[in-house]
């Protein structure tokens, strides 16, 4: 993986699944970052479900679908404010435009923009950027998990991202994030009880990936919250999964760890915690 990625297709050149999903995704997050600086002019509602939506989330995955419809005008798409694709498609791109809008709207710069690319039910590509930190994470199956910076429309500065190894593959010992942890105490208060949480800058998932944590557990969410991070974490070395064993992003609560081995740990100290409770 070269030290810059170009977004664009140059001399000729087709772009890759990878490259795409890296242009899209940053020409998402170019479209989000005025409405993030002007938050107080920005219209707000709340879904069904009780999450807020904003115009820019609607802005934002518009944009990422503009984009993958021109350059594959063939694959099937599904985004968290659009739906689409459910099922079923060879090729689906799996968009999540804003992830964590409540951050957004408080002016919190943790929020990201997510896009991961299934093939036969497999997720091949992925791609998380926080756009007001000027970061961003990009994956490929089999091709390693690699983080950069947002400069002038592109990628840069390419640098390979691996999971601590040979650490602790027991929780007493495992540094721990949770996001987010209002959604779901009771689930979060077994791993509590073993090893408190630490704050974090960034997606725990990719902490975990980036090796600044052993174990994380996103307590709730769709495909579209797990596409890219799962992969992120998985070409880093660790191991994903939702905490039914399930190994595929979709909905529900979901652990990122360091190892399979700590992942296991983990499920089953919540698997004990529900069958006592």
């Amino acid at each position: 993986m070269p030290g810059k990625i170009e977004a664009y297709v140059q001399d000729g050149l087709v772009e890759t699944d990878l490259q795409l999903a890296l242009r899209a995704v940053i020409t998402g997050a170019a479209v989000a970052m005025p409405h993030f600086s002007a938050l107080a002019d920005l219209p707000r509602e709340l879904k069904a479900d009780g999450s807020v939506v904003t115009a820019a989330d609607r802005a934002v995955e518009a944009a990422i679908r503009e984009v993958l419809t021109d350059a594959r005008p063939d694959d099937a798409i599904l985004g968290e404010e659009e739906g689409g694709a459910t099922a079923g498609a060879a090729r689906r791109w799996i968009i999540d435009p804003i992830d964590g809008t409540r951050l957004f709207v408080e002016g919190d710069d943790r929020w990201l923009v997510l896009l991961g690319l299934e093939e036969d039910g497999e997720i091949v590509a992925g791609v998380a950027a926080h756009p007001a930190q000027g970061s961003i994470w990009w994956a490929s199956r089999g091709g390693g998990t690699f983080e950069g910076r947002i400069v002038g429309g592109r990628a840069v500065a390419a640098t390979p991202v691996r999971v601590t190894e040979g650490g602790p593959d027991t929780l007493e010992e495992s540094r721990l994030g949770v996001v987010p942890e209002e959604w779901a105490p009771h689930l979060v208060a077994p791993l509590k009880a073993i090893t408190p949480p630490l704050p974090w800058r960034i997606h725990p998932g990719l902490m975990v990936a980036r090796g600044e944590l052993d174990l994380a557990i996103q307590t709730g969410g769709q495909i579209w919250d797990f596409a890219a991070t799962s992969l992120i974490l998985t070409e880093a070395g660790g191991s994903f999964s939702g905490l039914n064993g399930r190994t595929r992003p979709g909905p529900g609560a979901s652990l990122y760890a360091r190892s399979e081995a700590l992942r296991e740990a983990a499920l089953e100290v919540l698997a004990d915690a529900r069958h006592s409770a």
